[in-house]
């Protein structure tokens, strides 16, 4: 019975089996093949109807491309050498065009010995934005992220640097503002006083005191005027801006929409719910025609600040929903979390309650950005000149008249570019903050 019962013992491993390589067919971009493409019969027809389509407009697009001019002065010329070069029954894309007018699409009738302060400026906001966009930018690159708006603006239009200095000091005022106000009077009142100290200093004061500052110590750079801004210059200044402003405005109405106070609650609601219910192409033409209306006289009011104000508030509406959208999916136990921990209300909302929020709501905001980026193209019906507004005055040129595709694919592929980037750089956020893992 004992060496029965001794054969009947249970057999114990001591050492792990050697790992095997998986297949040849599943690893390596065969594997890759067999799992995406190829995965069943449909998917493998699929892919081949899709390769032949593919096939067919590479084609037909890839000669036109090639077969082009980059040296000629007028389409008819550019049609001249084309045939000359390809034969007379070939048609080719006449890139000359970009290569004369590159210039004019980029930065529109900016003064050309100055172009170095377009490039400076738009470098200082990326600089500015790198370390809040990127976490291991070195925290000292903050000092740029809080001096980027002021120095920008100055670069762009340029005139005395006191102005800005000025309008940075109403930030300090506003704030001086707060602190004054909110020990005694509550942090709602303290807000508002750090709203209207820097906007009544703006308004009354800082011209003037950047006036006597430039009398006493001229310190400034050659001004340029908004009419010479254009091209993607115009775009990236009008989307950069209102992309910039729009998050916090925002997220401010969203708080205001799900706010127990009536006035709030009813002033973020018709905000949101009016702009959102108007096309943007109303608000700028309100911004062109109707708001010198509503000025004192013989106030210049700059037409490229009085449309970035209105697709700022375009923009703020739709992320303020997005944001809404967030702030309800959260469920309620990290509301009663910070009630637990006992927090007050601005303290939950910064550790606890938005930043959940704005992870959920990173597709949507970042969506948002790309539409009003895109629709900076409308300012060409109110006169200014972006890169579609230029594409038409050099169509207009008697030279160019008659020329579409390679403009408007040159436009296209430039909006493909930061459009793309942007939503890179999204799914980048999204991976990094594991959005769909609580």
């Amino acid at each position: 019975m004992s060496g029965t019962h001794a054969h009947s013992a249970a057999f114990v491993r001591d050492r792990m089996i050697p790992q095997e390589p998986p297949p040849d067919r599943s690893i390596g971009a065969l594997g890759w093949l067999r799992q995406n493409l190829f995965s069943s019969w449909l998917n493998a027809a699929l892919t081949l109807v899709s390769l032949a389509l593919i096939g067919a407009l590479l084609a037909a697009v890839l000669p036109w491309i090639v077969h082009s001019s980059w040296t000629a002065n007028s389409l008819s010329e550019c049609r001249e050498q084309i045939k000359a070069a390809y034969g007379p029954e070939e048609s080719g894309a006449c890139w000359a065009v970009i290569r004369e007018r590159w210039s004019q699409l980029i930065f529109g009738f900016y003064p050309s010995e100055i172009y170095w302060r377009p490039i400076l400026a738009f470098g200082t906001a990326l600089g500015g934005l790198a370390p809040v966009l990127f976490p291991g930018v070195p925290r000292r690159a903050l000092y740029l992220t809080a001096a980027a708006p002021f120095l920008v603006p100055w670069l762009l239009w340029g005139g005395t640097v006191w102005l800005p200095v000025a309008v940075a000091f109403g930030f300090v005022l506003g704030y001086a503002g707060f602190r004054v106000v909110a020990p005694w009077a509550g942090g709602i009142l303290g807000a508002i006083a750090a709203g209207l100290v820097p906007v009544l200093w703006w308004l009354l004061l800082a011209g003037k005191a950047a006036g006597g500052l430039q009398e006493i110590l001229p310190l400034g750079i050659e001004p340029v005027s908004s009419r010479n801004f254009g091209g993607f210059m115009l775009s990236i200044t009008i989307g950069l801006t209102a992309i910039t402003l729009s998050l916090p405005i925002g997220i401010l109405l969203a708080l205001g929409r799900q706010s127990r106070m009536f006035i709030v609650k009813a002033i973020c609601v018709g905000v949101i719910e009016f702009v959102r219910g108007v096309p943007l192409i109303t608000l700028l033409f309100v911004a062109w025609l109707l708001l010198n209306y509503f000025m004192p006289p013989n106030t210049n009011f700059d037409i490229i600040l009085r449309v970035i104000i209105m697709v700022t508030l375009f923009a703020s509406a739709y992320v303020a929903e997005v944001i809404r959208g967030g702030l309800a999916a959260l469920p309620r136990g990290q509301y009663e979390a910070a009630d637990a921990l006992g927090l007050d209300y601005w303290k939950a909302q910064r550790l606890i309650v938005m930043p959940q929020a704005l992870k959920i709501s990173i597709p949507g905001i970042v969506s948002t950005f790309i539409g009003v980026f895109k629709d900076t193209t409308l300012v060409s019906i109110i006169g200014l000149l972006d890169p579609v507004g230029f594409s038409n005055s050099i169509r207009a040129d008697v030279n160019w008249n008659g020329i579409v595709w390679e403009l408007y694919g040159f436009i296209a592929l430039m909006f493909f570019v930061f459009c793309f980037s942007m939503s890179r750089y999204s799914m980048y956020l999204e991976r990094r903050l594991r959005t769909g893992h609580r």
